[in-house]
């Protein structure tokens, strides 16, 4: 679920950017040119350089974000 357009599918990128102890992370359908913000972004990071939640967030755009980062679980 992305704030622009709602949901999207399909072959895509993910980006994390962190700034601070904030992460925001986005998607773009992949070799288009428009970023759209993955709903519920920015996180917060409480701990680590953000990393862990670039991972966390592939494996979970891979699985499906139908209500974006809303109630997500990032283990």
């Amino acid at each position: 679920m992305t704030d622009e357009v709602g949901v999207v599918t399909g072959d895509l990128t993910v980006t994390t950017e962190v700034r601070g102890d904030r992460a925001g992370v986005r998607v773009q359908y992949t070799g288009a040119e428009e970023w759209y913000t993955v709903t519920g972004s920015p996180l917060v990071i409480v701990a680590g350089n953000g990393e862990w939640l670039h991972a966390a967030m592939v494996r979970a755009v891979e699985q499906g974000l139908p209500e974006g980062l809303v109630g997500v679980e990032l283990v």
